[in-house]
């Protein structure tokens, strides 16, 4: 028998002083929810009590997501079959965009349950749109290898395959490693190809700008533990 359960994805904030970005219909869908499966409790907690101050956070079951815990998926799929209302929320963004929600999303897509997915900031997006690169076409990698020959070999594969095809890539790397990162685009990629660095973004200290890898050898930024997405869009070779 079908369950009438939903499974609501829940948008967070990408910095803690922009409750603004946050649609005010978010807080209805958490009201009608009783369980809560958040990437990271204790920041969704405070995440909920910002926008919602009359919550009581413990009227909910509340579940931490981790990758790959078979007894955690079991127990999303049996509160489903009780037909109980459940929030996914995402560390930051939208959930199941670049973090760990997608598999119980798999999961509740597999038991043909109704999934809202709710509209809220989304970095990823948002480095896009303010780039002025490739919105047509474009694929999101995520984390690039931590070994610094792997990760110049695939810079060199990302640059090459945006040539050819015209397309965005757009990858991030944890905060503490964004200069090596930057370091090895400048050294890797070609003085023609275009460079989007999008940092902080919705904070008072947001930053977008993109520029050619010659133009950013001439820069001096400092990225050490911010929020960044990167954008690579590389020039098709002159025939």
């Amino acid at each position: 028998m079908p369950s009438n359960s939903i499974i609501y994805l829940i948008p967070s904030f990408l910095h803690e002083n922009t409750v603004e970005t946050i649609p005010s219909y978010i807080i209805d869908a958490i009201k009608n929810c009783q369980v809560i499966f958040a990437e990271n409790e204790r920041t969704a907690r405070r995440y909920l009590k910002s926008i919602y101050k009359e919550i009581v956070i413990d009227d909910y079951e509340w579940f931490t997501i981790h990758n790959t815990e078979e007894a955690q998926l079991a127990v999303f799929r049996e509160r489903i079959k009780e037909g109980k209302n459940i929030a996914i929320i995402s560390e930051a963004g939208c959930p199941g965009i670049a973090d760990p929600g997608q598999i119980l999303i798999a999961a509740a897509q597999n038991m043909n349950v109704t999934i809202k997915p709710l509209v809220g900031p989304s970095s990823v997006l948002l480095a896009l749109m303010a780039s002025g690169l490739n919105g047509q076409q474009f694929q999101f990698i995520g984390y690039l290898p931590i070994d610094g020959h792997q990760r110049n070999l695939k810079l060199k594969e990302l640059e090459d395959e945006s040539a050819k095809k015209k397309c965005t890539q757009i990858f991030i790397e944890t905060p503490y490693r964004n200069n090596q990162m930057l370091e090895s685009v400048l050294k890797i990629c070609k003085p023609s190809t275009k460079i989007c660095i999008a940092s902080e973004l919705t904070a008072a200290t947001e930053f977008i700008k993109t520029k050619t890898i010659a133009d950013w050898r001439n820069e001096k930024t400092d990225l050490h533990k911010k929020p960044v997405i990167f954008l690579l869009l590389a020039m098709p070779a002159s025939l």
